[in-house]
């Protein structure tokens, strides 16, 4: 596999290992597996270091 291979964000799982959800932000492409994607929506702090400015994104309340 290259460096260009699509991963998880959080897991770092190939799409040959799990389905991957692509996102883009701030013009670029990011991918995430369905097992990580709740934190997205709920816990973006968690992303801090992985997603350019998610210090900035607020979780979703229910």
């Amino acid at each position: 596999m290259t460096e260009n291979t699509p991963r998880c964000l959080v897991c770092q799982e190939t799409s040959q290992e799990i389905p991957l959800l692509k996102l883009e932000y701030q013009e670029q492409e990011y991918y995430i597996c369905p097992q990580h994607f709740p934190i997205l929506i709920h816990q973006p702090q968690k992303l801090v270091g992985l997603l350019p400015g998610a210090e900035k994104l607020q979780g979703h309340e229910h």
